[in-house]
């Protein structure tokens, strides 16, 4: 199995802000959300612990217990947004109506199929664990990253919403890649 958990809340996902390699940090209802799953997580084992550089991630992965095994893995970044990094969807659609991130993309940043090779080359690394992966990232590339998982495009990755702190689980049912859990 792969577990997912996206970064507890920061200033720019209470404003909507596209926080894509900004750095910042999370709030303290964050933290708070982050040591909630570390109540949710008690007493799992995992094989290979797997974090975004980014310290939102990192954070969330100390305080939900795990930081002590983590390895920073660099394909777990959140989109690289481009010219549209800190700008709200309303900011952006005022000068571009009808803006779709995963339809239109970022100008001068990156396309989702290239989040979509970062998201497989993730999976790929945790499949080759002996045992449970649990990887600490963000919301686009893990909702990018749960598309690649089933066999779809990166851009049916708009099919699952996922919250700050969200727990998931990648599974597989008579050797088919399912969603177990999503969203907890």
């Amino acid at each position: 199995m792969i577990w997912l958990i996206r970064h507890g809340e920061t200033e720019w996902t209470v404003s909507g802000a596209h926080t894509g390699l900004t750095d910042i940090p999370l709030t303290p209802a964050g933290e708070a959300q982050a040591l909630a799953v570390r109540e949710k997580l008690a007493g799992r084992r995992f094989s290979l612990v797997l974090t975004s550089p980014l310290r939102r991630a990192m954070r969330t992965c100390e305080l939900a217990g795990f930081g002590g095994q983590a390895q920073l893995e660099p394909n777990l970044v959140e989109w690289d947004y481009g010219d549209y990094e800190g700008r709200t969807g309303p900011e952006i659609r005022a000068t571009r109506p009808g803006w779709y991130i995963f339809r239109d993309g970022v100008p001068n940043g990156e396309t989702v199929e290239q989040v979509g090779a970062r998201a497989n080359a993730a999976i790929e690394r945790a499949l080759a664990a002996d045992g449970d992966a649990i990887l600490f990232a963000h919301g686009h590339l893990l909702r990018i990253l749960a598309a690649c998982w089933l066999g779809l495009p990166p851009e049916e990755g708009k099919r699952f919403l996922l919250g700050t702190a969200g727990v998931s689980v990648l599974s597989f049912e008579h050797g088919a890649r399912v969603i177990e859990r999503w969203n907890s």
